[in-house]
């Protein structure tokens, strides 16, 4: 329990341990992590033979890749500071199971309202989803302890319309599902996009995170002699903003467009640096206002061109520069030499 608590529990009271800002507030020169996202246990199969709701009974394929990645990431020279891993763990949702509790007796309990029905929405393990997550703990396990695993939540990790049952669980087997961290100087930002996505049956859990975030944000744009500003600020979340376009209609792979609107005025009010995400299992993205909209494609299945892969990013004093890599590419090759002279400098 230890063990597993040390790896997949770091991310508690909305910080990461180890990652701390008392320990990582200063710059200390050019550094590099990894971006992955949407091992997503089960989805390949599943995508093959077109029952993407059936939860995917076959995932060794994942695991497999999974630990391509953990392979191809222990060898790369420097060593990333760290790997978060951008949503979509395992394919298998959890489901909201609703008890309908009544006036008239048996498992029902009374109300005030004699007409009212009360519906109880709980959190319950889908075939196959702990088997999924079980499986792709283990392969996450031999990643070089050097490297901490920085997990993002999903829409497969929560529901597509997650309530406080579903967080909570996913909380349990994960950490939290939003908080703060800190490398070399870089303020990093962990959030839920399901929560701006859909939070419908959790709307209070939605209010404490826009609540923390709004804290964050100002608290990161402002600077004094005894707190200077961070180098960076970067995102990162399941969902992106937009996929190619902030003009873009909305769409299952992005969120809505007044929801991604006043997102991307407060990030780069704070000076946010980039944004970082997957959901979309293909390379895409751009850049608006100063604001990098980085969606990286899938460890896992892949809806598009793109191979299996992670991003490499560099970053500078000035720069924060990164490259879609294949999980091939890394493991023979490593980075791109000009990422790796970037971090020379």
């Amino acid at each position: 329990m230890a063990e597993m608590e040390e790896i997949f529990l770091r991310a508690k009271h909305q910080t990461f341990s180890g990652l701390t800002e008392d320990a990582e507030r200063k710059w200390t020169g050019p550094f590099c992590f990894i971006q992955a996202a949407d091992p997503q246990l089960g989805l390949m199969k599943a995508w093959r033979e077109g029952d993407c709701d059936g939860g995917g009974d076959e995932w060794a394929e994942e695991v497999e890749l999974t630990k391509q990645t953990v392979e191809a990431v222990n060898r790369l020279r420097p060593r990333p500071r760290f790997m978060v891993l951008c949503g979509d763990l395992v394919h298998a949702m959890p489901v909201a199971e609703r008890l309908k509790l009544r006036e008239d007796g048996g498992n029902e309990r009374k109300t005030e309202t004699a007409s009212i029905i009360i519906i109880i929405i709980t959190g319950f393990r889908t075939p196959f989803r702990e088997g999924q997550e079980r499986d792709l703990k283990d392969a996450l396990k031999g990643t070089d302890p050097s490297i901490p695993l920085v997990f993002v939540s999903g829409n497969h990790d929560l529901g597509n319309t997650p309530t406080p049952s579903t967080v909570e669980q996913y909380c349990r087997a994960w950490g939290d599902d939003y908080f703060s961290f800190w490398v070399g100087g870089v303020l990093c930002l962990v959030l839920n996009s399901q929560l701006f996505y859909d939070a419908s049956a959790c709307p209070q859990l939605k209010e404490a995170q826009e609540t923390w975030l709004e804290a964050q944000l100002s608290r990161a744009s402002s600077s004094s002699s005894t707190e200077p500003k961070s180098k960076h600020i970067l995102v990162f979340q399941h969902i992106p903003l937009y996929v190619k376009s902030p003009d873009e209609e909305d769409d299952y792979f992005n969120l809505q467009k007044d929801v991604r609107q006043r997102l991307m005025d407060r990030f780069k009010r704070a000076g946010v640096k980039a944004v970082f995400s997957g959901h979309y299992h293909r390379n895409a993205g751009g850049c608006h206002g100063g604001l990098d909209m980085v969606v990286s494609s899938a460890i896992g299945c892949q809806l598009g061109d793109d191979t299996h892969g992670v991003r490499v990013v560099a970053v500078t004093a000035d720069t924060v520069v990164h490259r879609y890599h294949s999980l091939e590419q890394l493991r023979v090759r490593g980075m791109d030499e000009d990422l790796r002279k970037l971090l020379k400098t």
